[in-house]
């Protein structure tokens, strides 16, 4: 279930019985798609009583040895040097996500249309996160990703121009949301709201060197300003009013747009994957069960994209959406049900080869789907 690489690092810093216990959790996450401990403990492979595997469970995600610095930062940063190349630029999205009572910050590394996660934070209270929750966020990977070239976007939430300083003060690009009715202004010119620019769609404007918000500190930067055209009969309510330190509004544009990616990486995790938001955990737990989710979902991103490049994947789902020239299924979707449509071929071989047996004359389809299904079978 875990790539190599992932084994062979875990082992190096895990003992014998924590490592297991991990392999173990994490299977059941790919097999069953559900984070509630309980129903981790009903499934949980060992011969001793449920309650005592729940409790075997609580007390493993309660382990000071499952820490992000430790054991998954070295394995994030492998996975982005074997997908990016040193000096390239990566997008970094951070974002928050909410449910009940448990508040997570996230920031993350865009990747083929998703977002591969990279650090998080839970917020010990809810609705928004302040200036210092967004640097406490952000901060630990640009210190871990110092050989490539960042930029940071984010959503209204992340528009203060505090933060922008702070990044600029890092000396890094950042694609920020703003406000429709965030004040800006121009040169010998007095404040306006943003929303009271003459922006019509499919417009892409850059305004350089402007004032935002009328706070005290006097700082300049660029707004690009974009209203998508009318797409398949939607029209986006309002523009994207964007402040950045960059002066290529193309690029800019593309770049927020990537931002997408961990909006579907969250879908994934909850009701799309893992039910992350079923979840009753403790903080501590919680933040555990979260690492055993990125061990399992970037494994399924991996074992997708290498199953796409041996060019099997229609035997794991239909490939593109009817009319449209792009993927109905993500490498994460793909690696997931790969996986899963093995197991499933591993536990009912029985069943199968008796059904293959009463429709012979299909036999050499059969033959190139059990082709398929060993090449599969080598990856997962």
């Amino acid at each position: 279930m875990l790539p190599q690489f992932y084994i062979d690092y875990l082992k190096t810093y895990l003992p014998s019985s924590e490592f297991l216990t991990l392999q173990i959790l994490v299977w059941l996450l790919q097999v069953h798609r559900q984070v509630r401990i309980e129903r981790l403990a009903s499934s949980f492979p060992y011969p001793i009583k449920c309650e005592s595997r729940r409790k075997k469970i609580q007390r493993f995600l309660m382990l000071s040895s499952l820490s992000l610095s430790l054991l998954w930062f070295p394995l994030i940063k492998k996975i982005i040097s074997t997908q990016f190349k040193k000096g390239e630029r990566l997008i970094i999205t951070i974002d928050r996500t909410q449910w009940k009572t448990n508040n997570i910050s996230m920031a993350s590394v865009i990747w083929k249309k998703r977002a591969l996660p990279i650090y998080w934070l839970l917020l010990s209270k809810k609705g928004s996160s302040n200036f210092y929750e967004q640097v406490a966020t952000i901060r630990p990977i640009l210190r871990l990703l110092k050989e490539y070239k960042l930029v940071v976007i984010g959503d209204r939430e992340y528009r203060s121009t505090a933060f922008a300083l702070w990044l600029i003060k890092k000396k890094i690009d950042f694609v920020l949301r703003l406000n429709k009715n965030t004040k800006i202004k121009f040169r010998y010119q007095k404040y306006q709201s943003l929303n009271s620019l003459d922006i019509k769609p499919g417009d892409k404007v850059l305004y350089d060197g402007v004032l935002v918000t009328e706070e005290k500190r006097k700082e300049r930067f660029n707004v690009v300003v974009y209203w998508r055209r009318k797409y398949n009969n939607k029209q986006l309510p309002n523009p994207w009013y964007l402040l950045t330190n960059l002066s290529n509004k193309e690029q800019v544009i593309k770049i927020f747009a990537s931002r997408g990616g961990i909006e579907a990486m969250f879908r994934d995790c909850k009701s799309g994957g893992y039910n992350l938001e079923n979840s009753q955990a403790s903080p501590q737990r919680l933040t555990n069960l979260i690492l055993l989710i990125a061990f399992a979902y970037t494994a399924s991103c991996l074992v997708g994209l290498k199953i796409r490049n041996t060019g099997y994947a229609e035997y794991i789902n239909r490939l593109k959406i009817e009319n449209q020239n792009r993927s109905r299924h993500s490498y994460f979707w793909t690696g997931l049900y790969g996986t899963t449509w093995i197991l499933s071929m591993d536990l009912c071989w029985e069943w199968v080869e008796k059904l293959m047996k009463t429709a012979i004359n299909k036999l050499p389809f059969y033959l190139q789907g059990l082709k398929a299904m060993k090449r599969i079978q080598g990856i997962v």
